[in-house]
């Protein structure tokens, strides 16, 4: 299912939102600390229903269930992904599925995706580290080999297109990262 530009748009401008407001300046990004900074608790649950996770509203809380059992990896890309259910306002809205992203998803997991890549692996600190592969945004950004294989394909596009740092809201997640970036670049320099 194609998602419109502008749904990609508001998900993606959201995650480089909340990495600014809960000023995260290194990877892998803390998923967990960063929903208990906004007040959404995050709890583990085993699944019966096959999905990885779930998001919902309890008197008034937000609350994220993670499956129990499942790769930590996989399990920090669920908690972004439900992050972005809540954020998005798709909680109660809508019959939600967590699992791995797959290209034929509907728009609403689509956008969760796109929140949870470019919250746990933002564009603008992969291209400022030049990390490509797969591998490097798995090893990198702590994620599945699976997402970072889509986060790299993403990634392919964008330096095809050289579109880095076109947005404002990108810059300053650029700037927030820029200690980590060197420090990984020094690091590289000096073979550790």
């Amino acid at each position: 299912m194609i998602l419109f530009y502008r749904d990609y748009q508001k998900s993606r401008d959201l995650s480089w939102e909340v990495l600014l407001r809960e000023k995260v300046d290194r990877l892998p990004v803390k998923v967990g600390a960063v929903c208990r900074q906004m007040g959404i608790r995050v709890a583990y649950y085993d699944s019966v229903d096959g999905n990885d996770g779930k998001s919902v509203i309890i008197d008034g809380q937000p609350w994220i269930f993670i499956a129990n059992g499942k790769p930590v990896r996989r399990q920090r890309f669920t908690c972004a992904h439900e992050l972005g259910h809540i954020l998005l306002g798709h909680v109660g809205r809508y019959d939600l599925v967590n699992r791995e992203p797959d290209p034929k998803d509907n728009p609403i997991e689509h956008s969760a995706n796109v929140f949870a890549a470019r919250l746990l692996a933002p564009a603008c600190v992969l291209w400022a580290l030049n990390a490509r592969t797969p591998e490097q945004i798995a090893r990198l950004c702590d994620i599945s080999h699976q997402s970072a294989t889509f986060r790299a394909e993403r990634m392919e596009l964008l330096y095809r297109r050289k579109k880095f740092l076109a947005s404002q809201l990108e810059q300053q997640v650029y700037e927030q990262f820029r200690d980590f970036i060197q420090d990984q670049r020094s690091s590289e320099a000096s073979g550790i």
